[in-house]
């Protein structure tokens, strides 16, 4: 496997999906603001939107992918049998949460938003939104299943293009905006709960080649079984930490009016970068870490892992800086249009500011929890996770009444970085990653190359002050311009110190 092709492919998908992610969200801010119709719909969309993160970005492959590795093994008739017992009993299990939750709705949403419940208007319509969005729960779980399966072949683009539907669907609800009036957000829950579907269509018409599909619901729960949703569960929530940090953040930022819309669009612009510097990483290094792992090959797994973290931290550390220097402009460029007023930037803004200071963490963590997954250890992640959601929820609700909404991304940052110093230290511990000397050398390379990016794109962010103010009406052209500035000449930098050389794209692992 090529590391940096792998990557790149599931990239490439990633971007486009971001992309048009971003354009939905600029519609959204136009039609919607930060305002009532905003915060229910954020809500309710925040929930499978929270499940497709946890679900579709790496967390169900932490789990499955070592263990359906180990059985492509034992030949394609056990792999096929194992993976279809756990498909129907993810099948049934969501089944049944879906009805359930769909019946207590108004319990379930009045634990999400607390701070909805004094406003009946408002948390009468997050009720109707969250009741038509959350089907798409069922179907993107299962839709992840099938991405699994075709990442354990070494297949990462159409898992990767297949959240390209969701934004496609709400982009077109939202154009036609003019046609729904105040109806709107709930065209686009339905939207949601249709692009799911879709999703699942879409994946298993590739997965049938590696995946012969059989629903029985008399199955026996095997060992095997038992053992792979024993590790689900800490898998999901240790992997996928940086998104329960979010819903927690989501939760508590319901006692603030627009709160909620300020998280969400901060949230939104350092979501693409930990895309592609964590989750991409994590997902393509796996299968082949797992494999390593099988054969005991000490060397390979070294070496995988040294150049996943170097990958990591190239992509995270010049976006993190960025995002630091630029975060008001960025922000105003992206969404800074119709009800997105200045008092929306300003605070939208502040909330990136802080998400962005945790942004190499949040993405080493995804590459470091592999380590521990390849390894058939989904506890110790698990463990960790778990102290550092309760450090930030802790910080937030300590905090919250003193400084507002602000403390959720600073929580949430300095838990991710408690987070991953705790994996690091027991990574050294017990002996499961040591630096080689690329790493270290390059190391303060890529430090040195993202420090001088961020003294050229601040001059950058200067010299088109006026093109980037919020009244300017073609700011997100002069961002897109310096964007790209900035990443040529941090790509030059790089390449000039040997920082990255071009012989790394041609390198297999």
């Amino acid at each position: 496997m090529n590391l940096i092709k792998s990557t790149g492919t599931f990239s490439f998908f990633t971007i486009i999906s971001r992309l048009l992610g971003y354009l939905r969200d600029i519609l959204i801010a136009i039609f919607l603001g930060t305002g009532f119709l905003a915060d229910a719909f954020f809500v309710a969309f925040r929930i499978p939107n929270t499940f497709r993160r946890l679900f579709a970005e790496g967390t169900f492959n932490a789990a499955f992918v070592p263990s359906y590795s180990t059985e492509l093994t034992k030949g394609k008739k056990k792999s096929n049998k194992f993976a279809n017992e756990v498909f129907n009993i993810l099948f049934l299990s969501l089944l049944v949460l879906v009805l359930v939750i769909e019946i207590f709705m108004p319990i379930f949403v009045s634990l999400i938003a607390p701070g909805f419940v004094n406003d009946k208007e408002k948390i009468s319509l997050a009720i109707d939104l969250t009741r038509i969005t959350f089907p798409f729960l069922l179907l993107i779980s299962l839709a992840s299943f099938f991405s699994a399966i075709l990442n354990s072949h070494n297949r990462f683009a159409e898992a990767a293009a297949a959240p390209i539907f969701l934004n496609i669907i709400l982009i077109i609800i939202l154009t036609l905006s003019k046609l729904f009036d105040d109806k709107l957000v709930y065209y686009l829950s339905y939207g949601v709960t249709i692009a799911g579907f879709l999703q699942l269509i879409f994946l298993y018409f590739f997965v049938k080649k590696n995946f012969k599909l059989h629903i029985n619901f008399q199955f026996k729960i095997n060992n095997k079984i038992k053992i792979f949703f024993n590790k689900l569960l800490p898998s999901i929530f240790a992997s996928g930490v940086a998104q329960i940090n979010i819903l927690v953040g989501t939760i508590i930022a319901s006692f603030q009016a627009s709160a909620v819309s300020y998280l969400y669009y901060a949230d939104r612009i350092y979501q693409i970068n930990l895309a592609i510097a964590g989750i991409a990483i994590g997902v393509v290094i796996l299968p082949q870490l797992s494999k390593y792992v099988n054969q005991k090959s000490k060397k390979k797994i070294d070496l995988i892992q040294n150049k996943a973290l170097e990958l990591s931290l190239f992509l995270s550390l010049p976006a993190s800086i960025a995002l630091l220097i630029g975060s008001n402009e960025i922000i105003s460029a992206l969404f800074g249009y119709g009800q997105f007023d200045k008092l929306s930037v300003s605070n939208s803004a502040k909330a990136l500011y802080f998400f962005s200071l945790g942004l190499p963490a949040f993405a080493m963590i995804k590459v470091f929890s592999n380590f521990f997954f390849a390894n058939h250890d989904t506890k110790t992640p698990f463990y960790i996770s778990l102290a550092s959601v309760l450090l930030n929820i802790f910080i937030s609700v300590y905090y919250f009444n003193i400084i507002g909404f602000v403390i959720i991304p600073i929580a949430t940052s300095v838990s991710s970085w408690f987070n991953l110093i705790l994996l690091f230290l027991v990574m050294r511990k017990r002996k499961l990653f040591s630096f080689n000397n690329i790493f270290i050398n390059r190391f303060f390379k890529i430090i040195f190359a993202s420090i001088l990016m961020g003294i050229f794109f601040k001059y950058l962010i200067l010299f088109f002050q006026k093109e980037l103010s919020f009244d300017y009406s073609y700011k997100s052209i002069y961002l897109i311009l310096s964007v790209f500035l900035g990443l040529l000449f941090y790509l030059f930098i790089s390449y000039f110190i040997k920082a990255f050389k071009l012989q790394d794209i041609k390198l297999r692992y």
